[in-house]
């Protein structure tokens, strides 16, 4: 017997493959990549973790038809965010339903646990998502970690899972799941603290932002990820790097809809994205603001570098001077 579980990352999914593979069920972690997974997920981590439960990672990317189909044309709206849940993961289930055949497998678990988020894992948003990913007649959608106070599914009712070696969590707390990774000997898991980037307050204002001012393309999800964000006058947009991981990543990405901005001088200075068009205005203030956050003296002038474009510029007194750009 094969299944996919939906693999988000988190501790809940891989409970839900444990348990699975602990009855001798060949389990694919399927991590579907909508773009907006924590910073911290990445493949060897998610590989990782899925052996630690027993299962096989397949990463399967939907960015595209994300942004196309779910994220700014939900169905059943949004949450407190910029998080469409409902039909974020009536998607998921529709795309890993679609798999079965690709991977032999029979049937789908995921993690979720019925109360633990309110709006969108209460039993009837649950029943709701069964029936956006049509499988209210085929019933293949199991939930490992309260299968108990759910109706049983084809799964249990036909055999291939042992109904009485699942689990009955409910509500939000947390110490179930953590004592039940504590008894495995589990140590290497993320915190429950992390999740879907479109939860986050901070995350969605800048992509709200976004959105407003320009088009939106998968491209630009790595660069909300990182950075302080700024809008300029004019419209631009200046995204700072924070710290030396940041720098890495924003001088690796590959957006057509910015130039990097760099500091010519030896100071250790932030990796810098500029929109590419940017007006002469919106150019100069944003070699400014990179310069605040560098060791730049306010009385002299750097020599700095916007893709192949050179300007002389000196930073702002204090940083208090660059907030009311900040996004």
């Amino acid at each position: 017997m094969k299944a996919l579980v939906l693999y988000s990352g988190g501790l809940d999914s891989m409970l839900a493959m444990k348990l699975l593979t602990n009855q001798g069920i060949e389990v694919i972690a399927l991590h579907i990549n909508i773009g907006f997974g924590v910073k911290e997920d990445n493949y060897d981590t998610l590989k990782r973790r899925a052996s630690i439960a027993g299962a096989t990672l397949e990463v399967i990317d939907v960015r595209d038809e994300y942004l196309q189909k779910i994220l700014f044309s939900p169905k059943y709206g949004y949450g407190k965010q910029f998080n469409p849940c409902i039909d974020c993961h009536g998607f998921m289930f529709t795309v890993a339903k679609a798999l079965l055949p690709r991977y032999g497998a029979s049937f789908i678990a995921t993690g979720e646990v019925v109360g633990q988020r309110p709006m969108s894992q209460n039993k009837d948003a649950l029943r709701l998502v069964k029936k956006i990913a049509n499988d209210l007649d085929e019933d293949l959608i199991l939930r490992p970690l309260c299968a108990l106070v759910m109706e049983e599914t084809k799964p249990e009712r036909e055999g291939w899972v042992d109904r009485s070696k699942l689990l009955g969590f409910n509500g939000r707390g947390r110490n179930a799941q953590l004592s039940l990774a504590k008894e495995w000997g589990w140590e290497d898991y993320p915190t429950p603290a992390g999740g879907c980037l479109l939860t986050d307050v901070q995350f969605s204002i800048r992509l709200r932002d976004c959105v407003t001012h320009e088009t939106f393309d998968k491209e630009d999800i790595e660069v909300l990820k990182n950075g302080r964000h700024f809008r300029l006058p004019d419209g631009a947009k200046l995204v700072v790097g924070r710290n030396e991981k940041e720098n890495d990543i924003i001088d690796s990405l590959n957006n057509p809809k910015f130039d990097l901005l760099h500091v010519k001088e030896e100071m250790n200075a932030p990796s810098s994205l500029l929109s590419k068009n940017a007006s002469s205005a919106d150019e100069a203030l944003a070699c400014r603001i990179v310069l605040t956050f560098t060791k730049a003296f306010p009385d002299q002038n750097y020599a700095l570098c916007i893709g192949e474009k050179l300007f002389q510029s000196s930073p702002f007194k204090t940083k208090e001077d660059t907030k009311k750009y900040l996004i």
